[in-house]
């Protein structure tokens, strides 16, 4: 039988293309709406319509995904003149990819749903362009249970993992604790590898000699190979978007008694970095803070 779900998707960037061209690929179809419309022509190129607008979108969708670079932009696409919850449908659900604050989505979900009665499943991922493009992304959502297992089929055409952490912003403070790991781990891996570069030893081959050890990982077999070869095309993230996410780990942290040295430490790295090499540098650009002729 044929799937008469109708999906939008609002937020067609660095992350959100490669994430729409899954559901494309799966045979959905699909609307999609980009503030700068150049950036989703790749997907009306592969079959996707192109809405006039977010409402737009919404208007034509019983599920919108939306992924964004801030709170700021996401409550303008949903808020805003032309926004989401301007052509929501009663019972819809928007699924947000996008990360930001916990409380700023909860204030979010709820107004939506008072406004427009439209479910809000907040769901950050992580695992980079690369893992969007792959659909290994890991998925952590907040929401309602039922909206989460209604929209659960089509997230799993973009992710290999799609996980219920609890009530609304769940997913979001899995996320941030998600950031406290990748950000703290670039700055290490940054330091080993400036290490092993100093004192003579071929960086490149420590991920073939460290593979299997305690110290191999995911981003060590990812991360050392793109730092050493200086392999910043296309952007793993931007040093923008890792600093707002550990300042928000800050703010959550504060708000909850609970210490994180090390991610404050890994916050002024990436705060550096923004000033030095721009805020749309490549994160892992955070390995040439500490060479001989830094940024």
């Amino acid at each position: 039988m044929t799937d008469a779900t109708t999906l939008g998707f609002v937020g067609t960037g660095l992350m959100g293309l490669p994430m729409a061209g899954r559901l494309l690929a799966a045979g959905h179809a699909l609307t999609v709406w980009n503030r700068t419309a150049a950036k989703a022509q790749p997907l009306v190129d592969d079959g996707a319509t192109m809405g006039d607008s977010a409402a737009d979108v919404a208007r034509r969708s019983d599920i919108v995904f939306t992924c964004l670079t801030d709170t700021r932009a996401m409550e303008a696409a949903v808020f805003g003149p032309g926004g989401i919850a301007e052509g929501a449908r009663e019972g819809a659900v928007l699924v947000d990819f996008s990360s930001m604050a916990p409380d700023a989505t909860r204030e979010m979900a709820a107004r939506l749903k008072a406004e427009a009665g439209m479910d809000w499943i907040d769901a950050p991922v992580s695992g980079g362009v690369p893992g969007a493009e792959a659909g290994t992304l890991a998925i952590m959502a907040g929401g309602d249970e039922a909206a989460f297992e209604r929209v659960k089929p089509y997230v799993l055409k973009m992710a290999a993992r799609f996980t219920l952490m609890g009530p609304s912003g769940a997913g979001q403070t899995t996320k941030l604790c998600n950031q406290v790991i990748v950000g703290c781990t670039m700055n290490i891996l940054a330091e080993a590898t400036r290490l092993a570069t100093n004192a003579g030893v071929d960086a490149a081959k420590l991920p073939e000699a460290l593979k299997g050890g305690f110290a191999d990982s995911i981003p060590l077999q990812l991360f050392i190979p793109r730092m050493v070869a200086a392999q910043h095309e296309p952007p793993l993230g931007h040093a923008y978007t890792m600093l707002k996410d550990l300042d928000s780990v800050r703010d959550l942290a504060r708000a909850h008694k609970s210490p994180v040295p090390f991610t404050s430490l890994a916050a002024e790295q990436f705060r550096l970095l923004a000033s030095r090499g721009g805020d749309e540098a490549d994160a892992l650009e955070i390995f040439k803070l500490s060479a001989p002729d830094p940024l």
